[in-house]
């Protein structure tokens, strides 16, 4: 059997801890169930993480790696309000499409609260330290002048939104349904949006102007020649 490098066998231990954390919870996912879903001898698993906590950490990154290669998928540059229905419709999207991200998350943060360290609060730190400066870009590259406090609020919104939604998602998982309310929680987004972004200045575009055969033509139109 051909040897697998240490580090493809650490990510394949890492996604197999993901879902064994959503299928059993932190404390269900003993190092043994982990070991046999990714098909590694558990002294491997021990090699490639001297602890549980150390696995964990890694978990950790990996599920924050992911949440930020999806903000940067979803990343339009378009302006603001379309960039946060944008960011809010995919990240909506992807908790459908990987249940066991969404429910691994909330184990995760639920046993990060308990222990020591800031384990949780870093998943969110890094979220808004992700989906900030996407929003605050497609601001300034739409010419929208939006104060950083709105910009924050914004960020704050997007994600609350998509972490209720999650929530309601691992519960109920129907598929059917989650298409309308996806659409439901972005018409919220669009409200607060119309609210708090809707006199927001915005560049004036000058008019175009008539070239002399523009205006000659414009003139033959209301001129009578009998």
């Amino acid at each position: 059997m051909a040897r697998i490098p240490a580090t493809e066998r650490r990510a394949e231990l890492v996604a197999a801890a993901v879902r064994m954390i959503a299928a059993h919870g932190v404390d269900g996912a003993t190092t043994r169930r982990i070991a046999q879903d990714a098909n590694a001898p558990l002294a491997t698993l021990h090699y490639c993480f001297a602890t549980k906590e150390v696995l964990f950490a890694a978990v950790f990154e990996y599920v924050n790696a992911q949440y930020r290669e999806v903000l940067t998928r979803n990343d339009v540059q378009v302006d603001v309000e379309t960039s946060a229905r944008t960011l809010l419709r995919g990240v909506m999207e992807w908790y459908v499409a990987n249940p066991d991200f969404g429910a691994a998350i909330v184990e995760l943060i639920s046993w990060a609260q308990r222990q020591e360290g800031e384990q949780a609060e870093m998943v969110y730190n890094q979220a808004f330290a992700t989906m900030r400066p996407i929003l605050d870009a497609a601001a300034t590259a739409a010419g929208q002048s939006v104060d950083p406090k709105t910009i924050d609020e914004l960020t704050y919104i997007v994600s609350t939104l998509s972490d209720g939604f999650a929530l309601n998602w691992l519960v109920f998982a129907d598929r059917a349904a989650a298409e309308s309310q996806i659409e439901l929680v972005l018409g919220v987004l669009d409200a607060w949006m119309a609210a708090n972004l809707g006199d927001v200045p915005r560049p004036v575009t000058p008019a175009a102007k008539a070239s002399p055969e523009d205006a000659m033509r414009s003139l033959a139109t209301w001129v009578s020649v009998d």
